[in-house]
């Protein structure tokens, strides 16, 4: 009577066999129902939103949800290590290996639809409440949805109060991999030199000189560095030195962050390139690093890799852009850099990165992306067919020359943007990716690059120095206090509330505040 694919009817059936199971007075176990539940006749396929075979099935993962659900655990921790201290429920449910956290998060996360997971949180209540009925245990109360955390809100003072606590922690656990190469006889400690530079940003528009004569009064040191003198020595780093210290800086925070269920959220990420305030100065002998803009005006130019998505949004790498270098270099580099810190599912870049060879260096890592293409003339006049056949939306496959008779294959996906304020062919956009066409909406997530970048440049210090490496490390520090707020933001969250929400719970003013008094000069 209905299709196999229907999760309203498989939510009907386990409703059915739950009622007649536990009617028998020895069926009396949660645990066992959800292991002999009848799933072989359901195609589970129009539900599963991966693009290429898994290593573990869907009708056990949907079996192993299930009990996760039953049970009300929030995190996928809980359930793992349930199934490693029952080794015949593990066996039933279908495992011959049990998956790690990661995998688990991704596959409710990623895999499973929004439907299949409203079909199976409410198949799971079904299942507790006819248990129940029948006075078998069960593993929670029914008529709630899971054990989670009071449903009332933290206050602003228990939320600035763990703030403060977790910033201190946080900042002892980034900042001394910073290092200046000074020698240990100095007079000036090196942690007066990242606490200026931290000052530095906390103020919008202040230059060197000025903070740090203003540091000298508002911090509890004894000794400060001087303007020039902090200068003159992030002058004498490299660039090299500095995106290894930021490399390491970043290990240390994503270590502190990983320990919480949630980060197991990274996967996603976006690729971009960000400018500077428009250079008006005399250019000569820095052609090559201060760089024309699309808008016909020069800028120092950075690109970061950044998480978007459902994760916290750190800032895992950034370097600066020189005349001469190819997009495909900065998204090797930038690529090479990230995988070396978390789990990279997709790539998302602007049309700027819509190169051919960009795309199959991608595929070649075995990794998915989604990039806007160009509209050239091919595109322009399948876009004008589809606005007079009236179609919101239309796939076709294109092969992309590499050269020396090589190609790579991707579809190309138009879409008709909703509310266009154009009546022509430009209502359209096209999409390339090496996944289902319905990839396409992971697109959405990548606009939080560009918000990031805005809070960011409110972290720079101002200079009007042409010294690259001082305007590269310029941005890279205020990078990391951006990447600091958001995992001092995610750790407050779950330390609060039990849950991390993208709408940052505490401000970026409010963690600025709080390393202003970390830094001894609050």
């Amino acid at each position: 009577m209905y299709d196999r694919s229907s999760l309203g009817a498989l939510e009907e059936d386990i409703g059915t066999v739950a009622s007649a199971w536990f009617a028998y007075e020895e069926h009396n176990s949660v645990d066992e129902f959800i292991c002999e539940l009848p799933l072989q006749y359901v195609d589970l396929t129009p539900h599963d939103q991966y693009d290429e075979p898994a290593t573990y099935a869907m009708r056990t993962l949907v079996r192993a949800f299930l009990l996760k659900e039953a049970y009300g655990w929030d995190h996928e921790t809980a359930l793992l290590e349930y199934l490693k201290d029952q080794p015949v429920i593990q066996q039933q449910l279908g495992f011959e290996t049990l998956p790690d956290q990661s995998t688990l998060w991704r596959t409710w996360h990623c895999r499973f639809s929004p439907d299949l997971q409203e079909t199976i949180q409410k198949s799971a209540r079904t299942v507790l409440i006819n248990a129940n009925r029948e006075g078998s245990d069960v593993p929670r109360d029914p008529l709630r949805t899971s054990e989670s955390h009071e449903e009332t809100s933290p206050t602003d003072h228990e939320v600035l109060t763990r703030a403060d606590v977790i910033t201190e922690q946080v900042s002892h656990i980034a900042y001394p991999v910073f290092s200046l190469n000074r020698g240990d006889s100095c007079e000036i400690h090196s942690n007066a030199f990242w606490d200026l530079q931290t000052y530095l940003g906390l103020r919008e528009n202040l230059a060197a000189n000025e903070g740090a004569r203003s540091f000298l009064y508002d911090s509890q040191r004894d000794r400060t560095p001087l303007g020039h003198a902090h200068r003159d020595h992030i002058r004498g780093l490299s660039i090299e030195s500095i995106r290894e210290m930021y490399h390491e800086a970043l290990q240390r925070l994503i270590d502190q962050v990983s320990e919480t269920d949630v980060f197991h959220r990274a996967g996603l990420v976006a690729i971009d390139t960000t400018e500077a305030k428009p250079f008006t100065g005399d250019r000569t002998g820095h052609e090559d690093e201060i760089l024309g803009t699309k808008d016909g005006e020069y800028a120092y130019q950075w690109a970061t890799i950044q998480l978007v998505g459902k994760a916290v949004p750190l800032v895992l790498d950034a370097r600066p852009i020189r005349k001469g270098e190819s997009r495909r270099e900065i998204v090797e580099d930038l690529l090479d850099s990230a995988q070396d810190l978390v789990h990279v599912d997709r790539v998302l870049m602007d049309r700027a990165f819509d190169s051919q060879h960009i795309l199959e260096e991608i595929d070649q890592r075995g990794l998915g992306y989604v990039v806007p293409k160009r509209m050239y003339t091919s595109e322009r006049a399948q876009a004008k067919r589809l606005l007079r056949w009236d179609r919101d939306r239309y796939v076709t496959d294109r092969k992309l020359h590499l050269g020396k008779n090589e190609w790579h294959e991707t579809p190309l996906i138009y879409r008709r943007r909703e509310n266009a304020e154009s009546d022509d062919y430009t209502q359209y956009s096209v999409f390339m990716t090496n996944r289902r066409p319905g990839a396409v909406h992971f697109y959405a997530s990548r606009w939080e690059i560009e918000s990031g970048y805005k809070t960011i440049k409110r972290f720079m210090a101002a200079t009007t120095s042409k010294n690259f490496v001082l305007r590269f490390f310029y941005f890279a520090f205020a990078s990391l206090l951006y990447s600091i707020w958001r995992a001092v933001d995610l750790l407050v969250q779950i330390e609060l509330t039990g849950e991390y929400e993208q709408t940052p719970l505490i401000t970026a003013e409010n963690t600025l505040t709080l390393l202003k008094k970390e830094t001894g000069i609050g």
